[in-house]
């Protein structure tokens, strides 16, 4: 069979030099690359600086990896409703004290401020429009205003809200322990 022919060594580094030698002579143009912004189609190389970094920031979209994001999606949302409906269902008890994520453009935060300030539990309010706000918003996987997560003695979160309602379910006062 002439396909399983056996090659010395000298025969593979022999052709392994030549297939260099050929790239090092390819000549040709730089390919045009074209891709939707604001709207309409133009080619990357004349985009302002922003958006050509953003361009480099796109992956491109396989099937495969979307299944995967989409099942690790779905498990953490699970574990954030079971997290959420444990929430509301069984009110914490003992030493609380909370970190309040706000911003100062969000109509939803007054109300959930306003809440916070009348409790008897200490408390920490981060303005997530600060750079220090953002990192430490980013750091606890915080993604909206408002949100208040709730710690126990040993700092350890036992719970997060989004809204009075369900601050009030958390803080219910007729479920407190006083320690």
């Amino acid at each position: 069979m002439e396909g399983n022919k056996k090659r010395t060594l000298a025969e593979i580094d022999a052709e392994i030099k030549a297939t260099k030698e050929a790239l090092n002579n390819v000549h040709g143009k730089e390919t045009e690359v074209y891709a939707r912004i604001v709207g309409y189609y133009r080619a990357v190389r004349n985009w302002n600086k922003g958006k050509a970094d953003e361009f480099k920031q796109r992956k491109m979209f396989t099937i495969e990896a979307s299944e995967q994001h989409i099942d690790s999606f779905s498990t953490q949302k699970a574990q954030d409703v079971q997290a959420s409906s444990d929430a509301k269902t069984a009110p914490v008890s003992g030493k609380l004290h909370y970190e309040f994520f706000f911003r100062q453009t969000c109509p939803n935060c007054p109300p959930v401020k306003a809440f916070v300030s009348e409790l008897d539990v200490a408390g920490e309010k981060i303005d997530v429009d600060t750079k220090d706000g953002l990192a430490k918003a980013a750091a606890k996987g915080v993604f909206a205003a408002p949100t208040v997560i709730v710690y126990n003695s040993k700092n350890e979160e036992v719970a997060r809200a989004h809204n009075v309602d369900e601050l009030a379910e958390v803080f219910n006062p007729v479920a407190q322990i006083a320690v």
